[in-house]
Formats: structure tokens, C-alpha cells, sequence
């Protein structure tokens, strides 16, 4: 017998979206690297093709906090959440 579960979460996910460095890039390309894991190469390529989505499908209180240190470091950054029909939860 096989049985099938769909798993819900009543969390609902975000994406952190990257709009614009500000005048300390550097700081942002920092933040980026410490944050993601990205080498500082591909944080500075990151940060030249804006806006970017730099998290996607997170947990919106993790995405509030990364935000947080990108606005710390001088980035513009949105918080976009995503929504999800009720039936697909």
C-alpha cells in the first residue's frame, strides 16, 4: 500500500530582493559573502545586475533578518512575500 502526505506550513516564504547597493558597496558585497555563503567575486557580479532576487523561498522571518544586514551595510533592499493558493499550502 502506498500512501501519499502533503506536507503543509502555515510559514509563508519570501523572497529578499537586492534594488540597489548604496554608496558603500563594498560593504554590501561584504555582507552578501558573509551572509550566502557567495565568494566576494560572485557577490561583487551580483550587485552590478540589479535589482536581484538575492534569497528566494525563505522563511519570512529569516528574510526580515538578512534584510537587516543588508540595510545595515547600505543596500536598498524589499522583502517580497509570496502567496500561495490555499489549496496548495
Amino acid at each position: 500500500m502506498i500512501e501519499y502526505f502533503e506536507l503543509g506550513c502555515d510559514e509563508a516564504s519570501s523572497t529578499v530582493a537586492l534594488m540597489d547597493p548604496g554608496p558603500r558597496a563594498i560593504e554590501v558585497v561584504k555582507a552578501l559573502h558573509r551572509e550566502t555563503g557567495l565568494s566576494l567575486w560572485h557577490s561583487k557580479l551580483l550587485i552590478r545586475d540589479l535589482p536581484a532576487a538575492v534569497l528566494d523561498d525563505v522563511p519570512e522571518e529569516f528574510a526580515a533578518t538578512f534584510a537587516t544586514v543588508l540595510r545595515e551595510a547600505g543596500a536598498l533592499v524589499e522583502v517580497r512575500q509570496k502567496h500561495v493558493p490555499p489549496g496548495q499550502r
